[in-house]
Order: C-alpha cells, then structure tokens, then sequence
C-alpha cells in the first residue's frame, strides 16, 4: 500500500488490511519544508512503526496480528502550535479477517 503525507494529510488516511498477513507500506511525503512522521502505535496487533517520511519512498514490513482500527498519525509539533495530528494529519489502519 502506497501512503504519501504531506501539508497536514496523509493519502490515503484509510487502509484496509488482512489480520495475519504480511503488510508492505511504501511511505514518502510532498516535497517541502515541513519535516513528517508516521506511527502507528499498537504492540497489542503486532504493529510498532515510527518513521521519518522523506521524498526518497521507503518501506515499511509488518504483519498485523489482531483484528481491529489503529491511527496511524504525524507527531510533529512545533511549540505553541497545533499538532500535525491535531490538523489533521492522521489515518486509520483496519486490519480485517
């Protein structure tokens, strides 16, 4: 599955996926200034990414092992501004029988 970030959004922000088989997310973020992430925080399904995005496409290998809807979400914050996520910048990860 190709996911690409950029000015506050992911593309797609919502990923289907089987519980028990093996994921490859391709990830890369629009050129320009502003520095983004993708996690997806859920050890509980098998699944722990924290990555830097860059324009060079990289991928990421996990299988998911619980059924169920995790975010996956940009955490950048520059001080006294809202978060990445909190504009907007997040998704959803469903794993499905």
């Amino acid at each position: 599955v190709r996911i690409e970030g950029g000015g506050y959004f992911f593309k797609p922000d919502r990923v289907i996926v089987r519980v028990n088989v093996p994921v490859e997310l391709t990830v890369s973020v629009e050129k320009g200034l502003v520095p983004h992430t993708l996690v997806i925080q859920s050890p509980e399904a098998g699944i722990s990414v924290d990555e830097s995005l860059s324009s060079d496409a990289r991928n990421i290998r996990f299988t998911p092992t619980a059924v169920g809807k995790y975010p996956f979400y940009c955490r950048n914050k520059l001080l006294f501004f809202k978060s990445h996520r909190e504009k907007g910048m997040e998704g959803v990860l469903e794993v499905i029988q």
